[in-house]
């Protein structure tokens, strides 16, 4: 059985800079004409889930997600070059997906709560995009729930190649290893963002990594196999 290797985009992969977050802002004051007031916690949640909390917390009953969506990812596209002048990908991110990508028994995508078309703006950036099958990835607006994403994305995936994958997800938040585990997938969990590794044991990571710094240690964890029992 070949392995479907889900990537978490911010904070696992890269950081962004802040480009997306300033974007988001924009597009809201401009869809609404209301003042942003509070930001959310944005890291491991979808944007469908994001944008509910946005809305209610602005007092927002006029406008849609999809409408706000558009104008969000319009702001992007113009500002796209700024994710790799102000961001940064993450230790080791080139050297383990060259070495997944030369392994034909694995198939790598993205399961990100990012709106498709940011998420493609944010890993073309960083030259990037050729490494995932994007067309069977998990996005921030196939559903408000993380977990869905990752079935979403293996659902897609085994339609498309006609074959059962062995999931694997990697995330670095305890949503990421979450919504792994609710679809009995290897959840390996990297400490980049601000989860804790305590937290990330905790939250049930079957490894938890500093970085992706040890190729050698993070290829042995993503085709590692799921624990007996879990």
């Amino acid at each position: 059985m070949r392995r479907l290797v889900m990537w978490d985009i911010d904070y696992t992969l890269l950081r962004g800079g802040g480009v997306a977050a300033r974007s988001w802002k924009a597009a809201f004051t401009e869809v609404t004409g209301l003042a942003w007031r509070d930001t959310p916690i944005f890291g491991g949640r979808t944007d469908l889930d994001i944008c509910a909390e946005v809305f209610a917390v602005h007092g927002v009953t006029d406008c849609t997600p999809e409408r706000f969506f558009t104008r969000y990812v319009e702001i992007v596209e113009q500002v796209r070059h700024e994710f790799a002048e102000q961001g940064s990908l993450m230790p080791g991110v080139e050297e383990v997906l060259r070495r997944l990508g030369d392994d034909p028994a694995v198939v790598q995508t993205l399961v990100t709560g990012n709106v498709p078309a940011v998420a493609r703006a944010k890993v073309a950036a960083f030259r990037l995009d050729h490494v995932f099958d994007a067309e069977v990835g998990g996005y921030g607006t196939d559903d408000s729930v993380r977990a869905t994403l990752v079935r979403r994305s293996l659902e897609r995936a085994e339609a498309k190649y006609g074959e059962r994958f062995l999931p694997v997800v990697i995330g670095d938040t305890v949503n990421d290893v979450t919504a792994a585990l609710a679809n009995g997938a290897v959840a390996v969990a990297v400490a980049t963002g601000s989860t804790t590794t305590a937290d990330l044991v905790a939250a049930g990571a079957h490894t938890v990594l500093p970085d992706l710094s040890d190729p050698d240690l993070a290829i042995a964890a993503l085709m590692a196999s799921t624990p007996a029992g879990t």
